[in-house]
């Protein structure tokens, strides 16, 4: 067993509000593992790195991304399965240079994610994050996400429940589904209920059977209760969540995934591009949704780091800039940062391996030149160093 310990660092490891200074930590090179880590004079070991008085945190988790959409394609796509797979490893290399580690697809066209993971296991897909696929969303006819190449339309509970089975069956790991409207579909609104809670809740049944987790695009009301009565594990948006559905997901423990930023670009660089009515349900939105995401966080809502990617105006590459805007809700910088490194890594399962720098865990870690927890800003930088289980990828 070989062993690498970095050493010479500031490091910010995803489970509290507090640096430790002069730190160091050891990997294990054959399982990519932390096997230890102190202060002070480093531990052994056969390679040495000194980090040169930089900051080291975890690598970000993004729970909501559509690595098969072009965040420069406004009007949408039409690409064919190739194109759209070639583009997608391209979105991938983006994310994991931006410093995140770990992804979950939230739809994407053809199953594509799917099909990248099966390459990235045998080791043909190199400098890509961990991922936990979804394939395409499930939607109703009609409804946001239906389309030829990226969805699942179904119209009642047996035709969710064999439409998930045989999601499942494909290899997909997670189940994204959509219960309200959405900001680029114009022919209905955040406000309008999609899927019935009896849709959703046999997606949730066949899911849970799998020990897998579902999803749930909902913006607005009614469709935000019905994902909840539905049982479903996230809410992705939740942009008009109210008090007592706040209190409903604290009760259940349910998540929420707000992609701030995902509304927060539209009317930030779409004016003038974008249709009209695209930029103003954004910008409608976006004030109230400050001010109900305020009180969700109050109440104890467990947030998640999710960012939409794939939206227009919203590169892979933004996952960062999430932290800024998380603050804006009553974060620290370190709760925001736990929205990713606790959080997310619960939420998607994999808490015992991922999300924290702690002895045990995967050494999966972007190396900063200033203080993450002085300023988010700081998380912002081009030029980071990122690291998969200690081997350096950017």
């Amino acid at each position: 067993m070989t062993k690498t310990t970095f050493f010479n660092f500031t490091l910010f490891d995803g489970t509290t509000d507090q640096n430790l200074t002069d730190a160091w930590f050891t990997v294990d090179n054959e399982t990519g593992r932390l096997v230890d880590r102190g202060q002070g004079t480093p531990a052994t070991a056969d390679t040495q790195v000194d980090l040169h008085a930089q900051y080291v945190m975890p690598g970000f988790f993004n729970v909501h991304t559509h690595v098969s959409a072009n965040p420069l394609a406004l009007n949408g796509s039409d690409n064919s399965e190739s194109e759209t797979a070639v583009f997608a490893w391209t979105n991938l290399q983006a994310l994991l240079k931006s410093g995140v580690t770990y992804t979950r697809g939230c739809g994407n066209d053809y199953d594509v994610d799917v099909k990248l993971k099966k390459l990235q296991k045998s080791g043909q897909l190199p400098h890509t994050p961990h991922m936990l696929t979804s394939g395409m969303a499930f939607s109703m006819t009609g409804g946001h996400g239906d389309s030829p190449h990226g969805g699942h339309a179904v119209d009642s509970p047996d035709e969710m429940r064999k439409a998930v089975r045989t999601a499942f069956k494909n290899g997909a790991e997670s189940i994204k589904v959509m219960a309200t409207g959405g900001v680029m579909t114009p022919n209905d609104f955040m406000e309008d209920a999609q899927l019935s809670a009896a849709e959703m809740h046999v997606a949730v049944e066949e899911a849970h059977h799998k020990r897998r987790v579902v999803a749930a695009h909902a913006e607005g009301n009614p469709g935000i209760q019905n994902a909840l009565d539905a049982g479903v594990d996230s809410v992705e948006h939740g942009f008009y969540v109210t008090e007592d559905e706040a209190k409903q997901m604290v009760k259940q423990g349910t998540y929420l995934t707000p992609t701030l930023i995902a509304e927060w670009v539209i009317p930030e660089f779409g004016k003038g591009e974008l249709p009209d009515w695209e930029v103003k349900k954004a910008a409608d939105a976006l004030d109230d949704t400050y001010v109900n995401m305020r009180r969700a966080f109050k109440l104890g809502v467990k947030f998640t780091c999710g960012t939409d990617a794939g939206t227009p105006y919203n590169g892979f590459d933004k996952t960062p800039e999430e932290f800024g805007l998380l603050t804006k809700l009553g974060m620290t910088p370190a709760q925001a940062y736990q929205c990713s490194s606790l959080n997310s890594a619960q939420l998607l399962g994999v808490a015992d391996d991922y999300g924290t720098l702690e002895v045990g865990k995967f050494a999966d870690f972007q190396v900063l030149k200033k203080d993450p927890l002085a300023d988010t800003a700081n998380v912002v930088q081009d030029d980071k160093q990122v690291y998969l289980s200690g081997q350096r990828e950017f």
